[in-house]
């Protein structure tokens, strides 16, 4: 008889192999990673959103993305690669641009972070966004977010003197459908237009 005989695959599944198994399946940064709200090791997390304040409680490996996105329902803000390759996940924290893919919210305990959603002031669109729609700066849309986000610090960085340094400092936002003439042109747009 060997150690395998009258092993079920229920049983194997219900002990501590199938336990393991599900268990990584799971990626570490997702939304379905985090435990139910107040579960044990959860942390507190109190930050200001496009002007709002709000405090939520999370497992400390979720994401500033997947907390905007599935906690505070701003979707705006997109899923792209999950790697910070792409860009796409672009948001301000301070002022400063940050992949969102990459920053844990546990790490933005009192921050400020302004997503696409808050860009704008009231119905009046930010120079950037305007110059997006006027240039033409977009085709499916799904990386605009990340690149409006992305130009709008650039140009308050003072980091767009040259179209060789915008294309620069904005390569690391990637546009699948090549619209990168109409992003320079936007660019270039928005950096004589007051915010």
């Amino acid at each position: 008889m060997t150690q395998y005989e009258g092993i079920t695959r229920r049983g194997l599944l219900g002990g501590p192999v199938g336990t393991a198994a599900a268990a990584a399946t799971v990626p570490l940064g997702s939304a379905e990673a985090a435990t139910p709200a107040g579960a044990a090791g959860d942390v507190t997390v109190r930050l200001t959103v496009n002007g709002a304040a709000t405090s939520l409680t999370v497992d400390p490996r979720v994401t500033l993305l997947d907390a905007l996105r599935e906690r505070l329902r701003l979707t705006g803000t997109k899923k792209g690669c999950d790697r910070g390759q792409c860009g796409a996940c672009t948001v301000h924290l301070d002022g400063r641009r940050v992949l969102s893919c990459l920053t844990l919210l546990a790490t933005v305990d009192g921050a400020a972070v302004t997503t696409i959603e808050g860009l704008a002031d009231g119905d009046r669109p930010h120079p950037v966004q305007r110059a997006f729609i006027e240039q033409d700066g977009l085709q499916c849309g799904f990386c605009t977010p990340g690149q409006i986000m992305s130009a709008a610090a650039l140009i308050s960085e003072g980091g767009a003197g040259t179209d060789a340094e915008i294309r620069e400092r904005m390569s690391g936002n990637i546009c699948r459908c090549s619209a990168y003439p109409g992003i320079l042109a936007a660019i270039r747009q928005a950096r004589t237009e007051p915010a």
